[in-house]
């Protein structure tokens, strides 16, 4: 069962935590991405022929002090991520990667709630229409009706955009109808991930204060999963 709400322990004080799950097709960046929202290696990422995450799992950031500042106080901020298989998964059935993903979405979110899904998406992998083996899909039925407003695209491998001579704007304009319908759907909630010229800190600050962007535009609700 999902319901909205507005976590209280949040706005209460002057500690912030995020709570965000990644979703994507294999090899599509999403524990590397983890690993850039959280600036450790908590998830073990590499490159492979097959699905490598088989579990969910959860890491936590260090605290990142004076992130931000909210009502005159400054804030500091800590980012829980939940790490999730690849879908589709190359050893796992839809019905198992399911019911794994909703139990952990339960056990660490449940009482918390979820503040923003990100639908890691590599920028060199269109995305087609896939009926039933989508992680749009699973997005869907995971999150319920709500799922559009707790949702990103988090584009990785964005650096490909620059070597193909485009700009990001020119990138989307030139995108599969499907990823367009997609974005629309999200209110066009999207970021790109570099790798080249910039630290892993300054990629990570940069996603994160597009995800506090997206969480302030929600009035920071959250989805809580009972």
């Amino acid at each position: 069962m999902l319901s909205l709400c507005l976590p209280t322990a949040m706005m209460d004080s002057n500690k912030m935590t995020i709570n965000l799950v990644l979703f994507g097709m294999t090899q599509s960046g999403k524990s590397s991405a983890g690993n850039i929202l959280l600036g450790s290696t908590d998830f073990h990422s590499s490159f492979a022929p097959c699905s490598v995450t088989k579990d969910c799992s959860l890491g936590r950031s260090c605290h990142f002090h004076s992130f931000m500042r909210r009502g005159g106080q400054e804030v500091t901020l800590q980012v829980q991520v939940l790490d999730t298989p690849g879908y589709p998964h190359s050893r796992l059935s839809k019905k198992h990667v399911k019911q794994e993903v909703r139990e952990a979405l339960a056990h660490h979110f449940g009482q918390e709630g979820l503040h923003l899904a990100l639908l890691v998406q590599r920028v060199d992998v269109p995305l087609c229409e896939q009926e039933d083996s989508s992680p749009v899909q699973m997005i869907q039925e995971l999150l319920g009706h709500a799922w559009k407003n707790y949702t990103a695209i988090l584009f990785t491998h964005a650096e490909k955009i620059e070597e193909a001579g485009l700009n990001e704007d020119e990138y989307l304009h030139e995108a599969s109808d499907t990823l367009l319908t997609l974005l629309n759907s999200i209110q066009r909630r999207y970021i790109f991930q570099y790798k080249k010229g910039n630290s892993l800190n300054e990629q990570r600050l940069k996603i994160l204060e597009r995800i506090i962007e997206f969480i302030k535009e929600n009035c920071y609700q959250v989805l809580t999963f009972k």
